[in-house]
């Protein structure tokens, strides 16, 4: 009853208006199944990323972290501060969820989730037991958020090559994580991030922004990370490879050399600059790690799909289970428009061209 209304064509997915669709006489039913009935909101979250994998797996495929804001008002919902939030562009009273969604060539849904809790509620304890907040939560950052994302994602076999994100999540313990587990990475990073090569024929050493500055305009190169609303994303880019290293004493999926390095995005308009820390097999290209990178914009699209759409922000519940629980049935419903259409629009495999052998033409007889 409750997916139904997520699926329906009410543009709000409040209690009341599902409840309204249902035929009920109020919303408590509806309410009912976030907040007082006693069921696994992990457990549903397994199922959906299950059900993705088995229907868009790739092995290419990249698994992209990013974060969204849900506007609220008052203090009392689980996870409700003063933050900022991109979903807003400023600060301003919200709760922020991690999220992890699963790109590839056959589509994109969520996988995972994860309510960021500030400080100023878990170092509340009255707070945490009036929204039900289990007692082992704890105050987590959102890359520590994002690291046991990826950690369930490799325990549960997810098929991945790849982690994009941005300057959230560009440093610290998930760069260690993906070298140990084998997985490439482009994370975005501050323009003060310091980088320095070793082992390469160009020398590289500094800020990333100072980097920048030194490059040559032979050094750029054009490219598209995908089709945008109005045509080709492109950008300018420019690579630059820091140090190859053995792997082998890492991890025992991926053996041989791979790389470190930074990959640099300039806006062809107005010359803004973005920079991104990179990890990847040696002999990489930079149209791979572009590629890799533009796949962010799926997590984006697909917040603004499963909010327009679905409701992911139209949670009322103010508890920690009520919010897990709204959160993990829209990606199910998000999973599923998915799956339909990648049914609806199947991904061809290209036709390999065939030799076909000529016989040479005789000459003409000499007389």
């Amino acid at each position: 009853m409750f997916l139904e209304g997520l699926l329906g064509d009410e543009q709000r997915k409040t209690g009341w208006m599902r409840a309204e669709a249902a035929g009920d006489p109020g919303p408590w039913r509806q309410q009912a199944i976030l907040g007082r009935r006693d069921w696994d909101a992990d457990g549903l979250r397994d199922i959906v990323r299950d059900y993705v994998i088995e229907h868009l797996a790739d092995h290419d495929a990249v698994l992209v972290i990013d974060e969204t804001g849900f506007l609220k008002q008052g203090k009392a919902s689980c996870g409700v501060a003063r933050q900022y939030t991109g979903s807003a562009g400023k600060i301003t009273n919200c709760q922020i969820g991690v999220f992890a969604a699963y790109v590839s060539r056959h589509g994109h849904a969520f996988i995972d989730r994860a309510l960021y809790l500030p400080k100023e509620w878990t170092d509340d304890p009255t707070r945490l037991k009036a929204a039900y907040v289990p007692a082992d939560a704890g105050f987590a950052t959102k890359p520590r958020l994002a690291t046991r994302m990826i950690a369930r994602a490799i325990a549960a076999s997810v098929p991945f090559k790849w982690v994009a994100g941005d300057t959230v999540y560009g440093v610290g313990d998930i760069e260690q994580q993906l070298r140990k587990a084998g997985k490439g990475y482009v994370l975005g990073v501050s323009s003060a991030h310091v980088f320095q090569s070793w082992g390469k024929r160009r020398s590289v050493a500094g800020a990333a922004a100072d980097i920048a500055r030194t490059l040559r305009s032979s050094d750029w190169k054009s490219l598209s990370t995908g089709a945008g609303t109005k045509g080709p994303r492109l950008h300018d880019w420019c690579y630059l490879e820091l140090a190859d290293l053995e792997v082998e004493e890492s991890n025992d999926t991926n053996h041989g050399l791979w790389t470190r390095g930074l990959l640099i995005r300039r806006h062809i308009a107005d010359g803004d600059l973005a920079f991104f820390t990179t990890w990847c097999p040696a002999g990489t290209s930079i149209e791979t790690l572009v590629a890799v990178e533009g796949h962010r914009w799926a997590i984006e699209d697909s917040f603004e799909t499963a909010k327009n759409e679905f409701g992911l922000d139209h949670n009322e519940s103010r508890s920690w289970h009520g919010w897990h629980r709204h959160v993990s049935l829209v990606m199910l419903a998000f999973a599923m428009m998915a799956v339909i259409r990648h049914r609806a629009n199947p991904v061809v495999p290209k036709k390999k061209q065939r030799r076909t052998k000529t016989k040479a033409k005789a000459s003409p007889p000499r007389h």
